[in-house]
Order: structure tokens, then C-alpha cells, then sequence
């Protein structure tokens, strides 16, 4: 006998083989559902162990598209979840609806896998009957069906019948596998029993028996959800080669939709990973207080910038501002007043720049801007117009009372790859405003050189 073990637990796999390979059975292991099913490695299987948790496609999925099936395989085989611990009520319950016949924990030992499992390898013990395809056949006549019934019984398929006129209650009662309708004289009656069996919800795979003529009725027949007939006389292989392909239809659309369903969970799950990611990042590199990008953001963009300069010359300007006697609007007002003065300011600076300009608090009241392709001059006027526009626009506290911050400016461009060296000129020219009575923009000077 076969026994195929789907699991990504080798140690279990090995237990498995010591308890029967020397019995003379044969141990098939694949690591996952999804390769299972791509690779229809159940034929010639006699029992089923699969990992009840698997991503994407755990084990109580994949056993209920199994039991989902139209083939007699499926529907009798034994098949097994696998645990590492007891189930859950609710687990017990899933494994119920899949139609599982039990399941094993994982470290069972070699003594419980015979016990368990040996009685239905060896023959002794079989999986309760459940029948094969349920087929419906109507309007056609009492030797029809029993001539159909004849061909295919012993196949595993199941045959009922009812007339034109109850063809709805017994579709949805009975919720055929597929669906067989007779043709009367020029295909009138089976078109209006499709279209109102169609109306009232998804059809089976309907064929046709009997002969059609009118190449418009064909048409008609065809738009309103046929998608095969048979005409007579009805032999055997004809019969069973056709329903075989509506099975085979069935079990197509089953996994199709299995699949979507499979992909639509990875596309949300990926989707919300992608969400949670950008917000990540934008906590890791936002300063909480202001909204602006922070410290950590400064340093990578400013050396992603001085890169891009090194290689391509494409220049860029670094302006380093502070707020000036901000510890007096800490000390007068309070520490909520200095964070209302911040917060103010950055939003100053924001709506002051291009879209692809960068701001950033460096530190306490220490600010930085990276403008992207713009030289000396341009820059200095960027920091000229800030200074300007927020030495002329007091701010208001949420006590109402105005206060009248200013900032100084310093202001460079890249003369080398290094970092430490362009901040350390740019930070020298702030200083050199600072020095000069604040609220001014300073250059900064060129690199000596020998």
C-alpha cells in the first residue's frame, strides 16, 4: 500500500518509514500541500497525512478540496490531519467540515502509527462509502435514464430524474454534479429550462441529449449555459467520455477557485505587510514633534546626495538654520509653549520649499534643508526669504500670547565626498551668523587648499 505524507516534518517522515516500509508499504513525502496539488501526487495513494497548519494552503483547505472532488478516490480515501498538539474545539470542527476521518499529533510514536494507522493499510478498516457523482437527468424518457443508468453505475455515478416541469425544485434540492437534459422536437423546452434554472442561480454542467438542427437554436442553447450534448443512439465510452469531461470541468473550476481564493488572501496579506511597512518608515524616519524627516533621515539623504554629486555632478545645496535664544521662550513660557514655537516654524519652513526639497530637525531647534538641483545662489535666497518670512510672521502661543522668533543660516554646496566635511563648513557659517548679531543667512567658505 501507498501512504503519501504531506508535511514539512522529517522526523515524523522517518517514523513513518520505520513503522510500515518493512511491512512492504511505501512511504511518498512531499513538503507542502501546494506542491501536492500541482503535481497530483495522491494517484495510487491508499492514505493521506497532511499538516494541519501550512501557509499558504493549510491542511483543512487542502482535505476539503479533496472531499470536493467528483471522483470516488477523493471521497473514499482516508485521509489525516497532523498536529503538534491536541485540537481545538474549533479546530475539531474545521476538521469535521474538511471531512477528515482524524487526525495524529506529530510525535506520536511508532507503536500509536501502527495502531492507527496499520488497520486501514493493511485492509482491515475502510473509510465508509459516500458515494460517487450525483447526476440529474430531465425530461427524458423512463428507458433513456435506465439505459444511461446501465452505462455508468458501476463507474461510481448516481442517476435521478424528473420531468420539464420540476427540473427547479429538484436542482436545488438536490444540487447535482451534473446535469443531463433531454431535447425535445426543435430544443424549445430545454432552452426555456435552462434559462429559468439559470435565473435563479449558477448552473451545473449541463449536457444535452438528443439531436439539435437549427444551427440558431444551437446558438441559443449554447448563450444560455449548454456545454456539451450527446445524441443518440448512447453508447457507453460516448456517455462516460462526456461526463468525465464535465467532472473534469468541475474539479478545474473547484481549483481555480481554490486558488483565487488563495491569491486574493496573499494579495490583502501582502497589501497590509506594505501598509505596515510605510507606516515603519515613516515613524523610523519622522520626527514625531514636527512631522519633519529626522535625524536618521538626514544623515542617509545627505549622503545619497553627496554620492549622486560625486558621480554625476548634480548639485545640490545644504543650509543648516537654528532658532535663535530659543532657551528664552523655554525659560518665559514653558517647555508646551517651545513645542508650540516648533511645531510653528517647521510648518513655515515646509510650505517654503519645493516638493523635492527636503526638511529635517537635526536636534532640539536645530533644523536642515536639502534643496536638490540648485546652486549657491539660489540657495542663499531660499534661506533669505525663510528668515525673512519668519522674522515678519510672529507666532501665537495657545495662551494667545504672540511670540517673535528668528532664525540664522548658514548655507553650502559640496566641494568634496565627505560628509563631516560639507556639515562641518555649512555648521561653521551658522556659527558665523550666530556670531554676528543671528538672524542672518552666512555662506559657507570654500575649502582651503595648498
Amino acid at each position: 500500500m501507498k501512504l503519501l505524507a504531506i508535511t514539512r516534518h522529517d522526523s515524523f517522515v522517518e517514523r513513518l518509514r520505520m513503522a510500515f516500509e518493512g511491512a512492504g508499504h511505501t512511504i511518498a513525502h512531499l513538503p507542502d500541500p501546494l506542491q501536492a496539488l500541482a503535481t497530483e501526487a495522491w494517484d495510487e495513494a491508499h492514505l493521506i497525512l497532511v499538516d494541519a497548519e501550512s501557509e499558504p494552503l493549510d491542511g483543512y483547505r487542502f482535505t476539503r478540496l479533496l472531499r470536493g472532488e467528483t471522483r470516488n478516490l477523493f471521497h473514499n480515501l482516508p485521509l489525516f490531519v497532523l498536529s503538534k498538539k491536541p485540537l481545538s474545539a474549533a479546530q475539531m470542527r474545521r476538521m469535521k467540515e474538511a471531512r477528515a476521518d482524524g487526525y495524529l499529533l506529530l510525535d506520536a510514536s511508532i507503536q500509536r502509527l501502527i495502531h492507527r494507522l496499520g488497520p486501514l493499510l493493511e485492509g482491515t478498516a475502510v473509510r465508509p462509502k459516500d458515494g460517487g457523482a450525483h447526476i440529474l437527468a430531465i425530461g427524458m424518457r423512463a428507458d433513456q435514464v435506465r439505459r444511461i443508468e446501465s452505462h455508468i453505475t458501476h463507474f461510481g455515478f448516481k442517476v435521478s430524474h424528473a420531468p420539464y416541469s420540476e427540473a427547479l425544485p429538484h436542482v436545488k434540492e438536490r444540487r447535482p454534479d451534473l446535469l443531463l437534459l433531454g431535447s425535445d422536437a426543435n430544443g424549445s423546452r430545454a432552452l426555456n429550462t435552462l434559462e429559468t434554472l439559470a435565473a435563479k442561480g449558477p448552473l451545473p454542467y449541463t449536457l444535452l441529449v438528443g439531436a439539435v438542427h437549427e444551427e440558431a437554436m444551437q446558438r441559443s442553447l449554447l448563450h444560455a449555459g449548454l456545454q456539451d450534448w450527446i445524441q443518440p443512439p448512447l453508447s457507453g465510452p460516448r456517455l462516460l467520455h462526456a461526463l468525465r469531461r464535465g467532472l473534469e470541468w468541475k474539479r478545474v473550476r473547484r481549483i481555480q477557485a481554490e486558488y483565487e481564493t488563495m491569491v486574493h488572501d496573499l494579495q490583502e496579506r501582502r497589501r497590509m505587510l506594505e501598509i505596515e511597512a510605510s507606516a515603519l518608515r515613516t515613524e523610523v524616519l519622522t520626527d514625531p514633534l514636527t512631522g519633519l524627516l529626522n535625524r536618521r533621515s538626514f544623515d542617509q539623504n545627505l549622503e545619497s546626495q553627496l554620492n549622486t554629486w560625486a558621480r554625476h555632478k548634480r548639485p545640490f545645496v545644504l543650509i543648516l538654520c537654528d532658532v535663535d535664544h530659543f532657551k528664552l521662550v523655554n525659560d518665559r513660557f514653558g517647555h508646551p509653549a517651545g513645542d508650540t514655537v516648533l511645531q510653528g516654524l517647521a510648518d513655515r519652513i515646509r510650505t517654503s520649499l519645493r516638493r523635492s526639497d527636503l526638511a529635517f530637525r537635526i536636534g532640539g531647534e536645530e533644523f536642515a534643508l536639502i534643496l536638490p538641483e540648485t546652486g549657491l545662489a539660489s540657495g542663499a535666497e531660499v534661506a533669505e526669504k525663510l528668515r525673512k518670512r519668519i522674522d515678519g510672521d510672529p507666532l501665537e502661543l495657545p495662551s494667545g500670547q504672540p511670540v517673535f522668533p528668528s532664525m540664522s543660516f548658514g548655507v553650502g554646496v559640496p566641494e568634496s565626498p565627505i560628509v563631516d566635511e560639507l556639515v562641518g563648513r555649512v555648521d561653521m557659517a551658522l556659527y558665523a551668523a550666530k556670531q554676528s548679531g543671528r538672524n542672518q543667512v552666512k555662506f559657507a567658505e570654500a575649502e582651503s587648499r595648498s
